[in-house]
């Protein structure tokens, strides 16, 4: 396949928002042998292996780690190769698409949506080494660790759940046989369950209350470190956006900063500035939001609002920031939204009206928060699959996420009745 069928960075708008990135067209097995290579020379001679998920809330998580351990900081300087706004511009363009759904369980859309799917390992070796997971892949992530980590190796796992423990069981018992430690913090809804079996491997577990914390929230108060002031603004801006308070303008950037950047330069642009972040980095941020912007607009001219149980339920299909395209919907009167994505998932949001995201998101592939879920439906078989996906603007997903929210409505109901039936029957 020629090379330009899959770069996406000169599509033009209309193109771009319809179909997935370049990172989805890239083999399964190109990918593993990549993360195997770069997995591999990261931990090299690291006494700290960090696996976080690559958004603001992990990457945060990963820099309050850093500190704690008095790791060096590589802060990146504009050179010869980049423009004045400190960008690269030997390198593709990056798609103008900040998002949060590697926040979402089982939503496996990071590489579907992104023109630079890996990433080049950090410049210097770190004694806390960073290996970046989605929530679909934490499992492989603590293989390559348990393989490639030295013997006696502590590991933190950062903002990322397991649906079932099923998911991680072998992996996890590989990596505790490698490592002196493994603590695990994560803000996220667990099962009891879940819960139980990863404390009982001897993992120290710590779950933080989704609706009060980040991720970064937990690592603050779980370390046993006296952060500078600057860590703990960066966990309450950083939980700013991750719970989608919208209280703090800075939480913006800070999010799409994570997405659009390398996640070690991330890392260290916050160490070094925290969430004031320099003047190149706020210019990058603009350029980049015009492009976010229009993708948002693609997408928001084609919601639909559907009644479904006397819930208005907002649908659309695009590569886009889902957050803000949600947000849209509601303005129009959802008091739910689904954004289905070229890669074939789709984030869930809800409001105070809706608080039942997780669920639906449960009866297609995945998971997440009452407010805020992520899934890729289990209906693509080949590509050709993927080319009705595109044609026709997701309607096969949409289709059965529709379904999905019918039966959560209607199951509420019926829970709902009963409930009522048991109290009546109490009272007489």
């Amino acid at each position: 396949m020629y090379d330009e069928l899959i770069q996406s960075g000169d599509l033009s708008l209309a193109r771009k928002s319809v179909l997935p990135g370049t990172g989805f067209f890239l083999p399964d097995a190109l990918e593993d042998d990549l993360e195997d290579q770069q997995t591999e020379a990261a931990l090299e001679g690291a006494e700290v292996a960090v696996i976080a998920d690559p958004d603001a809330d992990g990457l945060a998580c990963v820099a309050l780690l850093r500190e704690a351990y008095d790791d060096v900081q590589n802060i990146p300087e504009p050179d010869a190769d980049e423009d004045g706004n400190g960008n690269d511009t030997d390198q593709p363009e990056p798609v103008a698409d900040a998002t949060d759904d590697a926040d979402e369980e089982n939503a496996v859309v990071a590489a579907g949506d992104t023109d630079e799917p890996l990433e080049e390992p950090e410049p210097t070796p770190h004694n806390v080494a960073l290996v970046p997971a989605s929530p679909h892949d934490v499992e492989d992530a603590l293989a390559r660790v348990a393989e490639y980590g030295d013997e006696g190796i502590d590991i933190f796992v950062c903002d990322l759940a397991p649906d079932r423990y099923e998911y991680v069981e072998d992996e996890l018992a590989a990596a505790l046989e490698t490592a002196d430690s493994i603590a695990w913090y994560d803000h996220h809804q667990w099962g009891d369950d879940v819960a139980q079996a990863v404390r009982e491997t001897g993992v120290d577990l710590v779950i933080g209350d989704s609706d009060e914390e980040c991720s970064a929230d937990v690592v603050y108060r779980s370390l046993e470190y006296e952060f500078d002031p600057m860590y703990e603004e960066l966990a309450a801006v950083t939980r700013d956006h991750d719970l989608w308070l919208r209280e703090d303008p800075r939480s913006d950037d800070l999010a799409d900063y994570a997405y659009w950047t390398d996640p070690a330069e991330y890392v260290e642009v916050v160490r070094e500035y925290g969430v004031d972040l320099p003047e190149w980095v706020t210019d990058y941020i603009a350029e980049r939001r015009v492009e976010k912007e229009a993708l948002i607009e693609q997408a928001v001219g084609r919601a639909e609002l559907r009644e479904i149980g006397g819930y208005t339920v907002g649908i659309t299909y695009g590569r886009c920031s889902q957050n803000e395209v949600a947000e849209a919907m509601r303005e129009q009167g959802a008091d739910a939204s689904v954004i289905v994505k070229p890669a074939g998932s789709a984030s869930i949001r809800g409001t105070d009206e809706f608080e039942l995201c997780h669920e639906v998101a449960g009866k297609v592939n995945g998971g997440g928060h009452p407010k805020a879920a992520g899934c890729k439906p289990d209906i693509y078989d080949d590509m050709l699959d993927y080319a009705n996906h595109w044609t026709t603007r997701g309607a096969v997903t949409k289709r059965v996420i529709l379904d999905a929210f019918r039966d959560v409505v209607d199951e509420a109901a019926e829970e709902g009745a009963a409930q009522a039936d048991d109290a009546d029957a109490s009272d007489d």
